[in-house]
C-alpha cells in the first residue's frame, strides 16, 4: 500500500488552510446562488461539501478516510450514542440556566428587546435542520477531519478534564468561527469559538462526533428558539 503523502508539517498546514478556505468559498458561492433566486434545494450542496471535502483531501493524499471519525457510529452500536445523550445531559445541565439568563441580559439590557413568548412556527423542521444539516456536517468537517489532522501536526499534550487536548483544538476553532464570515459576515462570529471548545473537547473525549454535534445542535436550537420568543427574528 502507497504511503500517504503531505505528512510533513508544512504540508498538513497547508492542505488544512486550503481545504477550509476552498470548502467555505464555494459553500459562500452557494449560499449566493440561493440568494440571486436560485430555488433552495442549491442549499442541500452545503452539507455535502462539508462532510465530503475532507474525504476528497484523504484522496488526494493517498490517506483511508476512515482513519477519521468522518461517519457516524452505527445505530446498533448503542455505546457511543448512549455516551454521546449522557454527556450532552451533564453539559446542558450546567450550562443551559446561565446561557439563558446571560441571553436574557443581553438582549434586553444591550438592545432592547423584550420577551415575548413566540415559538418558531415549525419547532421540528428547525430541530431536523439544525442536527443533520447544520451540526452533523459541520462537526465532521472540523472535528472529526481538521482537528483529528491539526493533532498529527501538534500532538495532545495539555489534560483539560481527564483530556489530552492540544493546539489543534484551539486552530479548528478560530477557523471554525471565522469560516462563518467567510460564508456571511457577522460581527459576532468571534464570540463562535467559545462553545467550539465544547465541541472539540467532546471529540476527544468520545473519539466521534456524535456528542459534539448533539451539543452543536443544542446550542443552535436554543438561541434560534430564543430569538423568536424575544422578536429578534420572525417565527
Amino acid at each position: 500500500m502507497t504511503e500517504p503523502r503531505w505528512t510533513s508539517p508544512r504540508a498538513i498546514a497547508t492542505e488544512q488552510i486550503a481545504l477550509w478556505l476552498v470548502t467555505l468559498l464555494l459553500i459562500r458561492a452557494v449560499v449566493m446562488i440561493n440568494q440571486a433566486g436560485v430555488h433552495e434545494i442549491v442549499l442541500a450542496a452545503v452539507p455535502v461539501l462539508f462532510m465530503y471535502m475532507p474525504v476528497l483531501a484523504c484522496n488526494l493524499r493517498g490517506a483511508d478516510s476512515w482513519a477519521y471519525p468522518l461517519a457516524l457510529p452505527a445505530f446498533r452500536d448503542k455505546g457511543p450514542w448512549i455516551e454521546a445523550l449522557k454527556l450532552n445531559a451533564i453539559l446542558i445541565g450546567i450550562v443551559a440556566v446561565p446561557f439563558v439568563v446571560l441571553y436574557h441580559l443581553w438582549q434586553t439590557l444591550v438592545f432592547g428587546f423584550e420577551f415575548e413568548g413566540v415559538l418558531p412556527s415549525q419547532p421540528l423542521m428547525l430541530i431536523g435542520y439544525h442536527l443533520f444539516f447544520v451540526a452533523i456536517p459541520e462537526e465532521m468537517f472540523y472535528r472529526g477531519y481538521m482537528q483529528s489532522r491539526f493533532d498529527e501536526l501538534w500532538a495532545p499534550r495539555w489534560d483539560v478534564l481527564g483530556v489530552k487536548v492540544g493546539p489543534g483544538l484551539l486552530v479548528t476553532c478560530v477557523l471554525f468561527a471565522f469560516g462563518h464570515s467567510i460564508v456571511q459576515v457577522q460581527w459576532w462570529h468571534f464570540a463562535i469559538i467559545i462553545p467550539s471548545l465544547a465541541f472539540g473537547w467532546l471529540r476527544i473525549k468520545t473519539d466521534n462526533v456524535v456528542a459534539g454535534a448533539f451539543f452543536h445542535a443544542w446550542c443552535n436550537i436554543t438561541v434560534a428558539f430564543l430569538d423568536t420568543a424575544y422578536g429578534v427574528i420572525e417565527p
